[in-house]
């Protein structure tokens, strides 16, 4: 009789269990399923950027710092009215033990994120030389590498010219009074001309840029380019589009960036020469960073662009597509650019148009003594 009693309540004893049982399994279920979407949710997160990620960090700080106020405004009125109403002894216990807490998140709130920016600022600079000296070593492998290729270039942008105008020179030797002799000599001294100017250009590229720089309003720097190339642009049709007073000012050699200017624009002019677009257009444009920190310039063409396997050559010294070019223009502008602490991008697409992007630093460079 006791055993037949006891089976109804082992099933309901199972059941019970059962019943948790899926009630476990639906929780573990929908908490798993809560973890993905979040691990989810967080790959799909774009990078901030610096702009956005110190304003995040200010608006911790600040809310750090309200909140240690709202716990230090009620820890004052209690202690008062206990002060008031139990008297003296019972408020200095009570502002002792909740004081301990109170300084703790001041403490917390107030000095640790200071103390942890000094600290961190300290870590960098004694790390600093550390990662110095390996990129330093990785640009002198990369300048390594640049002079091997520089010296053959050389060989081959000087040598071609030169052997032309030996061999006129030759054909000039062997019959003086020749009437051909003129054109001879007319087009030896084009070669000859070619060479200078390729060493020219080689000399600016492989000496150290001397700088002399100032404080200056980089709009100004884009209307002197502009005007030294104004004949080019009405000659060549070309739409131009400028917006650039919005740049404000930087530390900055005036005639070194006007230079960067006029090769970027000059570049995009060419480009757009014998082209086969309706309406050949530049847009110029420059301004700043949203934390005030950087100006940048951009120069933008709708002509051929460039294709793949070019763009990654044309920072190589020596390289050029253009009849008369000698293919240092671009390596020049971004050593310039590079030694005033800045960086050149480029995007293109062929049959779309090329982009140039340069970015500045405001106070990158310190104003040379009077």
């Amino acid at each position: 009789m006791h055993s037949h009693r006891g089976r109804p309540a082992r099933r309901e004893a199972r059941e019970a269990n059962r019943v948790r049982a899926e009630e476990l399994r639906d929780h573990l279920t929908a908490w798993a399923m809560d973890t993905a979407t979040e691990k989810l949710k967080g790959k799909g997160k774009r990078t901030l950027t610096p702009e956005e990620r110190a304003m995040q960090e200010a608006r911790r700080a600040v809310a750090a710092r309200l909140g240690f106020f709202a716990h230090l405004i009620p820890y004052l009125i209690v202690n008062f009215g206990i002060l008031v109403t139990a008297g003296f002894r019972p408020a200095i216990t009570t502002a002792i033990f909740w004081g301990i807490g109170l300084a703790c998140h001041g403490f917390f709130a107030l000095i640790v994120p200071d103390l942890r920016k000094q600290w961190t600022d300290k870590e960098l600079r004694r790390r600093m030389p550390e990662e110095m000296s390996r990129s330093r070593r990785e640009l002198e492998d990369r300048h390594a590498k640049h002079l091997e290729h520089l010296s053959a270039s050389i060989a081959h942008e000087i040598r071609n010219p030169i052997t032309a105008a030996k061999s006129l020179l030759q054909q000039m030797g062997e019959d003086p009074h020749s009437h051909e002799n003129v054109e001879y000599a007319h087009v030896a001294l084009q070669e000859l001309e070619r060479v200078e100017r390729s060493i020219s250009h080689l000399l600016r590229y492989a000496r150290d840029e001397e700088l002399q720089p100032r404080e200056l309003r980089f709009a100004d720097v884009v209307h002197s380019a502009l005007d030294t190339l104004h004949d080019r642009i009405e000659r060549a049709g070309v739409d131009l589009k400028v917006d650039v007073d919005e740049a404000g000012t930087l530390s900055g050699d005036p005639e070194k960036l006007r230079r960067v200017v006029i090769n970027l624009i000059g570049n995009a002019l060419d480009a757009l020469v014998g082209g086969t677009q309706p309406r050949p257009r530049v847009d110029v444009a420059a301004g700043e960073n949203l934390a005030g920190t950087d100006v940048w310039l951009r120069v933008r063409d709708n002509g051929p662009g460039i294709d793949a396997a070019r763009l990654e050559q044309i920072w190589t010294p020596f390289h050029t597509s253009k009849v008369n070019g000698t293919g240092l223009g671009l390596p020049i502008t971004r050593k310039v650019v590079e030694t005033h602490g800045g960086s050149i991008e480029v995007e293109s697409q062929p049959g779309v148009g090329t982009e140039f992007r340069v970015v500045l630093p405001k106070h990158g460079l310190a104003r040379s003594p009077a």
